[in-house]
């Protein structure tokens, strides 16, 4: 699939879940979840064990979906490149690493960066990301976007970290192309609770929905 067609999707959903999980069951039954719940972007990060292999099951498993299986925790190229290998349709980092953008656009794969700032968030666009992952989003609030988007209007840009049902209307409302969404929708994994998982995966959809109608 082509990179557009990929970044357009996980705009239009407009949600990305982060899955961090203790092991592989855990990670598909969070997955699952989250699809059921209509988020059509789904983020494995490279802190969970056998990350590599659960993205390439995941691809396989999606491939007639909506679904894009990225790849998160992405500090580096030989990373990339694995998680590439494995189907990762989208690599995300929650940092800026100049060669692992470089790769991603090498092979055209859609790439998501991290910064805190106005200067990382320039670097990140000049270094080739697609979008710039405002993280952690938490110690700023959506205000972050806005301000951001004073002397850098063009800047697409996604926060992860802190991401509620309760504060993803407002970060939309200030401009976020879209919003990552971490522990505030996977903790119920902890307790086996996934139906609560797919429950915040639709408030968390709706709430994207209503803030770009308002």
């Amino acid at each position: 699939m082509l990179k557009q067609e990929v970044l357009k999707r996980l705009t239009d959903c407009g949600v990305v879940a982060v899955v961090r999980a203790e092991n592989e069951e855990q990670a598909v039954k969070i997955v699952e979840a989250c699809v059921a719940g209509g988020i059509t972007g789904i983020e494995i990060t490279f802190t969970v064990p056998g990350a590599a292999n659960i993205i390439h099951m995941l691809t396989e498993k999606y491939r007639s979906s909506d679904v894009m299986v990225g790849a998160g925790t992405v500090l580096d190229p030989e990373t990339a490149n694995a998680a590439i290998l494995a189907g990762a349709q989208f690599v995300v980092s929650p940092c800026l690493n100049v060669e692992m953008v470089k790769f991603c656009l090498r092979y055209q794969i859609a790439c998501i960066a991290g910064a805190m700032t106005v200067k990382e968030t320039l670097e990140c666009m000049e270094a080739g990301a697609d979008i710039v992952k405002i993280f952690p989003g938490n110690l700023f609030g959506p205000a972050i976007i806005k301000a951001i988007h004073g002397p850098l209007p063009q800047a697409r840009m996604m926060p992860t970290g802190g991401v509620s049902v309760e504060t993803t209307g407002d970060w939309i409302r200030s401009g976020a192309v879209a919003v990552g969404a971490g522990s505030d929708l996977t903790r119920g994994a902890k307790t086996g609770d996934y139906a609560s998982i797919t429950e915040i995966g639709k408030q968390l959809v709706e709430e994207v929905r209503k803030a770009r109608e308002s």
